[in-house]
Order: C-alpha cells, then structure tokens, then sequence
C-alpha cells in the first residue's frame, strides 16, 4: 500500500537553485512574539546575532559553497510578509497589535556578514533587535538543508532517497505514541529539520494519526496552512538581551531578569506565560522567581540539564508555595525523543501536566547525523551578551563576562554534557 508520505515524496523534486525560504512565517512563533516584545519594550536597541555549529567534528562549510549559501540568504532578504499572512496573525485573537502588524509588514531583514573559519560558517548580523530576530531560525534552516543537499549530492543521491529510511523511523515513533496516548507534544524542529518539505510530511502525518497529542507547532508557515495551533513563548535571547543592557551595574544585572518577566507578563499576561529557567542557571531562576509569579505563569520550559531532575525541581517548588502542581505546566524541549518523552510523561503526567517541545530527532531523523547548531544573540548596543545555561557546554559569551554573571547569579554548576539535538 502506498502511504500518504510516499505519494508526497515521489511529487517532490528539488534543484540545486531553489529556494529554501520562500515565506517569512517559516520560522519559529517565538520569533514574532519576541519581535513585538522588542518593538514594544526596546524599540531603538541594536542587537547582534552569531551563528555557531556545537557539532565541531561536522565541518559544515567544507560541504557547503559560500556562493550557495549567499543566495540563500539574499533570496530570503526580498521577501515580504503577505497582506494574507498578516490577516493570519491578525486572526490570531487579539495577540498582536495593529500598530505592531503595520511595522511587520514592512520589516526589512538585515544584511548578512559570511565567512568560513577553519571548516565552519562565520554568520553575524545586526539591525533593530525587532528586525534583525527574524534571522535566527531561517539562517539554521537554511545552513542544515544545504548541508544534506550537498553532503548527499556527492553519492548523487538526494533527500528525497532517504524518505523510505525516515518514514520507517517515523512509523516506529508513532507506534509508540499510539501505545502511549498521554503523551503530548508540540512540533518544535524549524531550526534543524532535514529539509522543509519532509518538515511539513512529518507534522501532516502526525497531525493525522495522532491528533490529540500532537497539540500545534512552533512552525508559523505550517500551523497556517496546516490548520495548527502556533506554539511558543520567549527564548533565551529576552534576557541575554536585558542582561547585556543593564551595563557595568551588578545589581541592575542580577534585576534584570525579573524585569523581563514583568515586560513580558505585561505585555502577553497568562496566554503566553511559559518560564525559560535556565539562561542564567536554573539555581538562580527557582531562587529569584516569585510567589506572585508562580501562581499567574503557566509553567515552566525546560531546556537543559536533566528534565527528571527538573521534573521534581518543579513541582516540588509549586508544592513550597501551596499551589496545585497538576494547574501548571511542564515542558521539557531538550533533546527529546520518544522514549525519553515516554519516560518523562510516565514519571510526571499524574503530577503536572506535561507537553514535550519535539524538536531535531522528529524532523531529523532520516538516518544523517544531526548537526547541533545555532543563532544567539551576541551584542545588544555594542555589549556582549551571555547566556550560561544549567548545561555547560551551551555557555555562550565572552570568558570573563561569563565569569562575571556567574558570580552575580551564583551560579555554581560544572556539568557539560555534549549537546546532540
């Protein structure tokens, strides 16, 4: 029997030359929540943002031609949001404002700066923080599509070979999930899919055979056209930013991240009010989060070191403040796959309510070795920024400034774990 995934690969047909990008909404949802944030709040700040493979033994631009990345990367600068999709986001129930959709609709990415260090891709770019965010999550699909297109292309083979491999894969997954009705996730994998194409097969499919637990995506372009729910909050960036322009002043330092907590809940309220713990470390986060906050926030996203670990770290931090762990949120979006998903649904479903952000090994997972990398914030008006993380081996920063907010935040942790997904 031919299945729908089958019929869809053998209709695709890739070339060289095609665009990658081809809708603004292909990116992540937190990007345009996180861009009103900015243009709401730091309208006038400048931020610079890197793009950096964790994955050093994958010598990414040794695959890659700089020119075809180039004209990736300029093709998605002459796009524009569409009168359509700007209805789409308007339809959204109030999130955001019209002001901000006429901004939006005219947002101009800006430009590029590409260079090749020993086997890998120097990208930065830098602009209005409420412009330059767009990048982030287009720069790494465009970087992981390229390389599997090329990598494959020299056994002259192409993505569309190892379909067969990942709709194996897939079955095995979705069994699984079949076995296991309460567990629920969200499709978290934009920023390292295969290629866009097996991206949107994967989440139809799922959406398909098992619809109450795959609950939306944090792909705007497909929760459009797929008839989804968008998903996301805010990412590390919100307080890597606020920490950077706090300056020189360790205490203004160490208050800035609560106060982004409270620019944010002012802006968004409970809708959007999911927790990211770890960007100064976890330790600090649990210490500095308030009763207040614990009762208005949904819940809490977690996004490295161990999430059993966290699991317990957060209920047990409802239960201090007498609140009813089972009315708040868990969501583990690290490294998942489905038996670690199983697992942790398992431990912590009867106590909390618990939904997965599935991200690189469900738009992934063909067979290729997956390549861990990212975009982060990496200046905000001429200041470094920092993002230490509860897993050591995702610090980003300049040594001495991250020496500096480990001391202010106390953070004490040495674990590094290498990062896969």
């Amino acid at each position: 029997m031919t299945t729908s995934l089958e019929r869809k690969g053998a209709r695709l047909s890739k070339t060289k030359d095609e665009p990658i990008i081809r809708s603004l909404l292909d990116i992540d949802f937190y990007k345009i929540t996180m861009a009103q944030f900015a243009w709401v709040y730091r309208r006038s700040v400048v931020v610079g943002y890197g793009y950096k493979n964790r994955t050093t033994g994958i010598r990414v631009a040794d695959f890659v031609p700089v020119e075809e990345l180039c004209e990736q990367l300029e093709h998605t600068r002459t796009l524009r949001f569409t009168e359509a999709e700007i209805d789409y986001l308007r339809s959204l129930e109030g999130l955001f404002d019209e002001d901000f959709l006429d901004f939006f609709r005219e947002v101009r990415l800006p430009e590029i700066s590409l260079r090749v260090v020993d086997g890998q891709f120097a990208i930065e770019t830098e602009g209005k923080w409420s412009e330059a965010i767009f990048w982030e999550t287009i720069i790494l699909s465009i970087v992981n599509e390229l390389y599997y297109r090329n990598l494959l292309a020299r056994e002259g083979k192409t993505i569309q070979d190892l379909y067969p491999e990942g709709m194996r894969r897939l079955g095995v997954k979705k069994a699984k999930l079949k076995a296991n009705p309460r567990v629920r996730f969200t499709e978290f994998g934009t920023r390292r899919r295969a290629c866009r194409e097996w991206q949107r097969n994967v989440t139809e499919d799922l959406a398909n055979e098992v619809p109450t637990q795959l609950l939306g995506t944090s792909n705007v372009h497909l929760a459009r056209t797929l008839h989804l729910d968008p998903f996301g909050t805010c990412a590390h960036e919100d307080d890597m930013v606020y920490g950077a322009l706090a300056g020189d002043d360790d205490e203004m330092l160490r208050a800035s991240h609560k106060q982004m907590l409270e620019d944010w809940w002012s802006l968004y309220g409970e809708r959007l009010a999911v927790a990211l713990t770890d960007t100064f470390g976890s330790d600090f986060f649990f210490e500095d989060f308030t009763r207040e906050q614990a009762c208005n926030w949904r819940g809490m996203r977690q996004d490295s070191g161990n999430p059993y670990e966290f699991g317990e770290r957060e209920i047990a931090f409802y239960q201090i403040f007498g609140i009813d762990p089972k009315t708040k949120l868990l969501l583990p979006s690290d490294g998942l796959d489905v038996d670690l998903m199983i697992g942790l649904t398992n431990r912590f479903a009867d106590r909390i309510n618990i939904v997965h952000g599935w991200g690189t090994n469900l738009t992934n997972d063909l067979g290729l070795d997956p390549i861990s990398h990212v975009v982060k914030a990496i200046s905000a008006n001429g200041v470094h920024t920092v993002k230490l993380s509860d897993n050591l081996a995702k610090a980003t920063g300049d040594p001495k400034d991250i020496a500096r907010y480990k001391r202010v935040f106390g953070y004490t942790r040495t674990a590094s774990q290498e990062t896969v997904y």
